[in-house]
C-alpha cells in the first residue's frame, strides 16, 4: 500500500506564495490591467506580481504610468496578500464565515506568523487583523489629506489607501508617476505630514505580530515585554537613530547638500528606515555617496522583525549573531541579554540563515556583473531584492530575462525566507539515516 502524500507546513507556505504570484502575474499580463488596454509580456508581469506579492517594491514599469486603475487594485490586493501572508488573509476569510480553524491550519498560521507558540494563534490572527485596519484607515487618511488637494478627490483618496498600505506592508510601491515617473516620494521629501506618516508606518509594519500583540497586552510595562519584543524595539530604535545620524553626515555634500536643517533631518530619518525594507526614497538614489550608498546596502541586509511584514536578514538574526561574536571574545559558552540566556541552537540556526543569505547574494552579483552592470550597482540591486526592500539605482526596467529571473527568486526567497525555502525542497531523513554520524576530526579555524 502506497504512502498518502502531505504536503508540510512550510512546503504548503512556499507553494501557495508562489500561487499567488502567478495568478498575480498572469492578471497583471491582460489588457484590462494596462493603460494602453495592451498586454505586456508574461515575464515583466510575473516580475510585477513577484514584487508586490514579496512586497519588495522593484518594478520593471512604473506603477502609475502603465497599470490602470484595475491593474493597481490588483498589485495592491497583492501587497496586502504578501505584506500580511497569504496563509493568514486564509484564516481571516474563514473567521469572517464562521469556520472552525483546524490543528493543521493553526500550525501553519504559526510558521507564516513567526509565533512562538500555536496556543493563542487565532486570537494573535484576530488582534493582528485589526491593528491592520485600524493602521492603514489612519495612516490613508492623514496621507489624503496631503494628495487630496493636489490631485483632486477620488485621486487623492486612492493615493492615500495604496500608499498607506504600501508603506504598512513594507512594500515600496507608489503610484506618483503624475508627478514624475520612477520619482517615488522625492516630490514630497519636505513634507513632514507625508514623511513622517509613511516612516510610522513602515516602521510599525516591520517590528512585528508577535511585537504588536506584545505591546498591546502590557502597554507601557516594558519589564513585562518577551524577550524578542525587547531586541526587536532596542534594535529597531538603535538603528534608526544611528542610522539617521550616519546618513546625514554621509549625504551632508551630496543628495542633501540643498536642503534646510529641517528638510535634511527629515530626510536622514527617512532614509535610515526605509533601506531595511521599504522602497520608497525621499532623496534620488543613484545620486546618493558611496558611503551611504554601502549604509544602505547593510541596512537591506539587516532588514526588519521576524513574522513582519518585512524581509531582510532580520534584527533578531543579527543581535544573535552579535551575542555570538561578544561570547566568543569572553570565552562563554551562552549567550545572556537582558537576564536571559537564548537557547541552545539559536547561534547555529542564526549563522545557517546567514550562509545562505550571503552565498544567495553572491550568486546573484556574479549573474547581473555577467550580464553587463558594475558590480556596486549589481550587489545593490541584489541585496534590494532578497532583502524585499525596493531600492534600485535606476537598472530594474533594463535588466535582461536571465537576471529579471534572478532577481524574481531572490525576492520570493528573501520574503518566504532563506531556510523555509531550503527546508521545504529538502527530503526528510529516516530515523535510521539521522543516528548515522560520521568520525570526527579538527580542522584550523581563524
Amino acid at each position: 500500500m502506497g504512502t498518502r502524500f502531505r504536503l508540510s507546513t512550510l512546503q504548503v507556505l512556499v507553494i501557495g506564495f508562489a500561487l499567488v504570484i502567478v495568478i498575480g502575474g498572469a492578471l497583471l499580463s491582460m489588457p484590462f490591467s494596462n493603460r494602453d488596454g495592451q498586454a505586456i509580456p508574461f515575464i515583466n508581469g510575473l516580475f510585477t506580481a513577484t514584487s508586490a506579492t514579496c512586497v519588495t517594491g522593484l518594478i520593471v514599469y512604473d506603477t502609475y504610468t502603465q497599470f490602470s486603475l484595475p491593474g493597481q487594485a490588483v498589485i495592491l490586493i497583492m501587497i496586502q496578500v504578501g505584506g500580511l501572508g497569504f496563509m493568514f488573509v486564509a484564516i481571516t476569510f474563514s473567521l469572517f464565515l464562521g469556520r472552525r480553524i483546524s490543528l493543521r491550519q493553526r500550525s501553519i498560521l504559526m510558521e507564516s506568523v513567526s509565533a512562538l507558540k500555536i496556543g493563542g494563534i487565532v486570537r494573535l490572527t484576530k488582534k493582528a487583523l485589526l491593528i491592520t485596519l485600524i493602521l492603514e484607515l489612519t495612516g490613508a487618511i492623514i496621507l489624503a489629506t496631503r494628495f487630496v488637494p493636489q490631485f483632486g478627490l477620488w485621486p487623492g483618496i486612492w493615493c492615500g489607501i495604496f500608499h498607506s498600505v504600501s508603506a504598512f506592508c513594507n512594500a515600496g510601491f507608489d503610484i506618483l508617476g503624475r508627478i514624475a515617473p520612477y520619482s517615488s516620494l522625492v516630490p514630497f521629501a519636505a513634507d513632514a505630514a507625508v514623511s513622517i506618516t509613511i516612516m510610522m508606518l513602515i516602521i510599525i509594519g516591520g517590528l512585528g505580530f508577535f511585537v504588536w500583540d506584545d505591546i498591546s497586552e502590557h502597554k507601557w510595562h516594558v519589564a513585562k515585554y518577551h524577550l524578542h519584543s525587547k531586541i526587536m524595539l532596542m534594535g529597531t530604535l538603535v538603528l534608526i537613530v544611528g542610522g539617521a545620524v550616519l546618513f546625514s553626515i554621509l549625504e551632508a555634500d551630496y543628495t542633501m547638500r540643498d536642503m534646510s536643517t529641517g528638510e535634511r533631518v527629515l530626510a536622514s530619518f527617512f532614509a535610515s528606515v526605509t533601506p531595511r525594507t521599504a522602497g520608497f526614497n525621499t532623496v534620488p538614489i543613484g545620486e546618493m555617496s558611496e558611503g551611504g550608498t554601502f549604509l544602505s546596502m547593510i541596512y537591506m541586509m539587516i532588514g526588519a522583525g521576524p513574522g513582519s511584514t518585512g524581509g531582510g536578514l532580520k534584527v533578531t538574526t543579527v543581535a544573535v549573531l552579535l551575542l555570538g561574536v561578544y561570547a566568543r571574545i569572553r570565552n562563554r559558552e551562552d549567550l545572556n541579554i537582558y537576564g536571559r540566556r537564548l537557547e541552545d541552537g539559536v547561534l547555529r540556526k542564526a549563522s545557517t540563515s546567514t550562509g545562505i543569505y550571503l552565498m544567495l547574494i553572491i550568486a546573484g552579483t556574479l549573474i547581473l556583473c555577467a550580464q553587463g552592470f558594475d558590480v556596486t550597482t549589481s550587489a545593490f540591486e541584489v541585496m534590494s531584492g532578497i532583502g524585499t526592500v525596493g531600492l534600485s539605482r535606476g537598472i530594474t526596467p533594463d535588466l535582461p530575462v536571465v537576471s529579471k529571473i534572478a532577481i524574481m527568486l531572490l525576492m520570493y526567497a528573501g520574503r518566504v525566507g532563506t531556510l523555509s525555502v531550503a527546508a521545504a525542497m529538502s527530503v526528510r531523513r529516516t530515523k535510521n539515516q539521522s543516528a548515522l554520524r560520521n568520525i570526527p576530526e579538527k580542522i584550523i579555524i581563524g
